[in-house]
């Protein structure tokens, strides 16, 4: 069965970032999967008064604020078709359109029809960040997410956050396409930031996908007093790794204000590309 990904690019008020074309081309590539380009343009609604269309002409403004936001896109959609071409990816595309509030929230219910959600990630990019928040909790797939400004290269060595949790297994039974494809497979276990519900929790995830034919290591670290976030992802920097696989834990009802440390981590600060299920 054809796998199936989507690129979800919010475009206002600035797109995830210069290398966002290339990474999810290359993702597709390496995953042998069909890409859907879906451009998240600005609707915004007119809620001008006759003052405020006397004095600051404000749907003028607001003409030239949408116009600029589907610009972006095209862009966009013009520099992934390029890479697609060039790198021989299938590629479809499509233009959505939403309030400036409800970019995320589009872009989630759009991903529900793929295999995959690609999001991009750029520092300092609000709007990147709540999409990507958005699609990791509300679409219902996994998601990766990938830097907006740098090169993602091949995802062949693949670190997995394991703590046994409901959501480490989703995340690690969405991570397939990805475990069949990695040369190499490491498995890490955090040891003093939460009690497991085993000692040899990762020894167990070892069997279970060397049964699978998949052939895996496995470590356990300390993060001590730095960010639960960080330090995964900087051990998972230091080893080698390239795609780093974990669940995204937070209350539906008050994930504005309570997430898990890990997921918050990453969510605030992206070190390399994270493929996160809920």
């Amino acid at each position: 069965m054809q796998l199936l990904a989507s690129v979800l690019l919010p475009t206002y008020p600035d797109p995830p970032g210069p290398k966002i074309a290339s990474n999810a081309v290359a993702v597709a590539r390496w995953l042998r999967a069909t890409l859907d380009v879906a451009m998240v343009n600005v609707d915004i609604p007119d809620v001008s008064n006759a003052l405020s269309r006397f004095s600051l002409n404000l749907p003028a403004k607001i003409q030239e604020v949408e116009a600029a936001s589907r610009q972006k896109g095209k862009t966009l959609l013009d520099a992934v078709a390029a890479e697609a071409s060039r790198c021989n990816v299938t590629l479809t595309s499509q233009e959505l359109k939403a309030q400036p509030a409800l970019m995320g929230e589009e872009a989630a219910k759009e991903g529900r029809y793929f295999d995959l959600c690609v999001v991009g990630w750029t520092p300092n990019n609000e709007a990147s960040q709540m999409t990507a928040e958005e699609v990791v909790f509300s679409s219902g797939r996994p998601t990766l997410i990938v830097p907006g400004d740098e090169d993602v290269g091949t995802l062949d060595h693949v670190v997995i956050a394991w703590d046994g949790s409901r959501v480490a297994a989703r995340a690690v039974a969405d991570a397939a396409p990805f475990l069949e494809r990695a040369s190499v497979i490491s498995i890490i276990t955090v040891t003093d930031e939460k009690v497991l519900p085993r000692e040899d929790v990762g020894d167990r995830l070892a069997r279970s996908l060397r049964a699978r034919g998949l052939t895996t290591n496995v470590e356990s670290i300390h993060v001590g007093d730095h960010p639960i976030g960080a330090a995964l992802q900087e051990h998972a920097l230091r080893i080698g790794g390239n795609l780093l696989v974990m669940g995204g834990w937070g209350h539906s009802r008050l994930r504005d204000i309570v997430l898990g440390g890990a997921t918050e981590g990453i969510l605030s600060d992206l070190r390399l590309p994270v493929l996160m299920s809920h």
